[in-house]
């Protein structure tokens, strides 16, 4: 099967090289090697060094959007589309230093503060049978890069790319997943993009439902009222009777109910409410659909949305997401699409080996059946389908010697800089 996948991608290089560079940049992606970054990769493949890894990712002449076209298809044929939603969120990736593409300190929910970070913009596919990541962009802050040209060339940053939101990123994705083909019924994201008209409207101009997550202080016209209210006052009004309770999916620890409500507030607009039934917190979402839809069907798709966590997770955990050492645009982008598509192959493995239970079907409270194979699982048994090659002790001097020498240069030139830039005493 892994075959089958980078056999999808083969033609997207030009050359035999990194076309078998890419090959086992991807089975090392899959290995246990600890750090995914371009030293430890090639090691773990053998080369005497990384400058295949790396120029893979810097200068090899293939179009890594080619390759993510494949990617979205590759996930939607071993995926399906049963229950499709699609899922945009971003993620952050701390660095030290300036001299990253788009890096600056910036608010990252991965540190749950401002640090100095990349914070790339993701699409999710997710369906009955699994989620993966089918798109990435790479967030351009406004004006610590758009308009320092200098800063953009040393980065690799091409021309034509100028500053977008983060929201106008997200429509982008999702236009292209839809024009080449995704069938998904519904688009959901957090309040960083659920606060966004534009891109509520784009949606709904092409017919493609969504539920999105705003802020409690979002007014809404109620039963046509003239004037908008706060989304949290109108679920203050609310009757004891407005409220039900639905499994927003499954969690680690089983079904997660919450009681719900919602309010219509224009033709096929809802706000829809979550209420914890702990803590009593509330949860607002904006809702479209071009058809009638059941308050069921919207909690099943506001509760999709914690998924695109999950996927994070494990691009980050399992395949190295994070651990690359590249500063250039394109080589970002690249690591960024040779992971999501380790990650895809994994997530196709884990949904063909799920088990076919008949509808209605559940096991007993007792069963001793083991669970289904997750991606974790999957990732630790290819170890032993694909060992790496034997490394004798020499190699392993070798390597060591190598990053040591390396790491030394990479220190003398901090020394160097730090001293050239302290002021004179």
């Amino acid at each position: 099967m892994f075959d089958q996948a980078t056999a999808r991608i083969a033609g997207r290089f030009g050359r035999v090289e990194p076309q078998a560079s890419a090959r086992a940049y991807l089975l090392g992606l899959l290995s246990n090697v600890e750090r995914k970054n371009c030293w430890q990769l090639a090691e773990q493949a053998g080369l005497a060094r990384p400058g295949p890894m790396q120029r893979l990712l810097r200068y090899a002449r293939w179009d890594a959007d080619a390759v993510r076209d494949d990617l979205r298809a590759y996930a939607a044929d071993h995926l399906g589309t049963n229950g499709a939603v699609l899922i945009v969120d971003e993620t952050g990736f701390l660095k030290k230093g300036r001299s990253s593409a788009g890096v600056q300190r910036q608010y990252t929910g991965t540190a749950g503060r401002i640090e100095n970070a990349q914070v790339g913009v993701f699409l999710a596919l997710a369906t009955s049978r699994g989620r993966a990541l089918i798109d990435r962009r790479l967030y351009l802050p406004e004006h610590s890069w758009s308009t320092d040209a200098e800063r953009r060339h040393a980065a690799g940053v091409p021309e034509d790319i100028q500053f977008a939101t983060k929201p106008q990123l997200a429509g982008e994705m999702i236009a292209a997943a839809l024009d080449a083909g995704i069938t998904a019924s519904w688009v959901t994201g957090d309040e960083a993009y659920g606060q966004d008209p534009r891109l509520r409207a784009a949606l709904e101009a092409r017919g493609t439902g969504y539920v999105m997550a705003v802020a409690c202080s979002t007014r809404v016209r109620i039963n046509s009222g003239r004037t908008p209210v706060r989304a949290d006052s109108a679920a203050g009004r609310l009757p004891a009777t407005a409220w039900q309770r639905h499994s927003a999916g499954n969690g680690a620890k089983g079904p997660r109910h919450y009681d719900w409500a919602w309010i219509h507030t224009g033709t096929d607009h809802h706000l829809l409410i979550r209420r914890n039934r702990t803590t009593g917190e509330l949860a607002f979402y904006l809702c479209w659909s071009p058809t009638e839809v059941p308050l069921a069907e919207l909690v099943r798709v506001a509760g999709v949305r914690w998924s695109v966590e999950e996927c994070f997770q494990a691009a980050k955990g399992q395949v190295g997401l994070d651990h690359y050492q590249v500063r250039n645009w394109t080589s970002w982008h690249r690591h960024a699409t040779l992971a999501m598509l380790a990650l895809a192959f994994l997530t196709a493995l884990a949904a063909d080996a799920a088990p076919q239970r008949p509808a209605g079907q559940h096991h007993p409270a007792r069963s001793r059946d083991p669970i289904a194979l997750t991606v974790p699982e999957i990732r630790h048994l290819l170890g032993a389908v694909f060992p790496p090659p034997v490394i004798s002790a020499t190699r392993l001097l070798h390597w060591s010697t190598w990053s040591r020498r390396h790491q030394a240069t990479a220190r003398r030139s901090h020394y160097q800089r730090r001293t050239t830039n302290e002021p004179a005493g």
